[in-house]
């Protein structure tokens, strides 16, 4: 088997694309540091200039980094985020993705995530897939979803699809590693019915027992099933309970495990999170993003149907 530092360079070289020439900068946390440490590591070897920064673990996913950190993402090429949650939605990715920072982001990665599932995908077919049904979101005025006799309604009126393929090649470039989703931030306020979120859940984890979940007019009304007391912040305030994403997972390789990061690029699911969608068209700027994924929905885009029970039939 190989050893972390070797996996951390096909992942430096194969989804990021990483240059000698080039800055990397390696954010992580106390609960991550060892991974965070092969990267950077990895970085020395390949001959770039490797830059390791290690904060104290956020409290919840979309929690802003510290300053310093966010000052620093300013300045580096390619930035890889391994920590315990996730910074994918955050103001300090968005800007130096503005400045064209190349960011994957690995929030809950773990060491045994590094060496099967999802990281073992083909990235081409991969690729192929989530462009195709990023397009397909971009062009869609309506979703629906529907599970177990739920239906779902969700307005995407001009917003646009966002790719995440796990391969980030070009300047500005950004999403998860491993991925494998295509994406979209719902109209805030267009997003009405019921749905069972009962793959897994943001703070939850994989569920023994559906979530049932409540939204109308875009914001989250009740939420019930065992483990739904760990979501309180939802509740907090309006904007935290605001549906912030829809996602398609694309990934044939990845496993259902528990780690959102695996769990919403499963392929053939859906996934919806609530709280901030700033960093990918949308409006709503909260204190978290939390998804849950629904497994073996049926999917509509504009009438279409484009899952159906969990099998892609486009």
């Amino acid at each position: 088997m190989k050893s972390l530092i070797e996996i951390s360079k096909d992942i430096l070289t194969g989804c990021m694309d990483l240059k000698k020439e080039e800055t990397l900068l390696v954010i992580t946390d106390t609960l991550k540091f060892e991974i965070g440490k092969a990267l950077y590591q990895a970085g020395l070897e390949l001959g770039c200039e490797s830059l390791l920064m290690s904060m104290e673990a956020r409290s919840v996913s979309g929690e802003e980094p510290p300053e310093a950190v966010a000052n620093a993402m300013l300045g580096a090429d390619v930035i890889i985020c391994p920590t315990e949650e996730s910074l994918t939605h955050t103001s300090a990715k968005v800007e130096a993705v503005k400045k064209g920072a190349r960011v994957g982001t690995m929030p809950g990665i773990t060491e045994e995530m590094f060496t099967q599932g999802a990281i073992t995908a083909d990235f081409k077919e991969v690729e192929k897939r989530t462009l195709e049904l990023t397009q397909m979101l971009t062009e869609a005025n309506e979703a629906v979803i529907e599970k177990d006799g739920l239906v779902m309604r969700l307005n995407l009126q001009n917003r646009d699809g966002v790719p995440s393929t796990g391969v980030y090649r070009h300047r500005g470039s950004s999403g998860n590693l491993p991925s494998g989703e295509a994406y979209i931030a719902p109209k805030e306020d267009g997003c009405d019915g019921e749905t069972l979120i009962d793959g897994s859940m943001v703070g939850v984890g994989t569920l023994v027992e559906p979530l049932h979940v409540t939204v109308k007019d875009g914001q989250l009304q009740k939420i019930t099933g065992t483990g739904s007391e760990k979501l309180e912040i939802l509740f907090t305030k309006p904007e935290n309970g605001i549906v912030a994403e829809l996602g398609i997972g694309t990934n044939e390789k990845a496993l259902l495990c528990g780690n959102t990061l695996e769990d919403e690029k499963v392929y053939g699911t859906v996934h919806i999170a609530f709280g901030t969608n700033t960093s990918f068209g949308g409006k709503n700027k909260a204190d978290c993003h939390m998804d849950g994924i629904i497994l073996k929905p049926t999917l509509y885009l504009d009438g279409k149907k484009i899952i159906a029970d969990g099998e892609f039939v486009y």
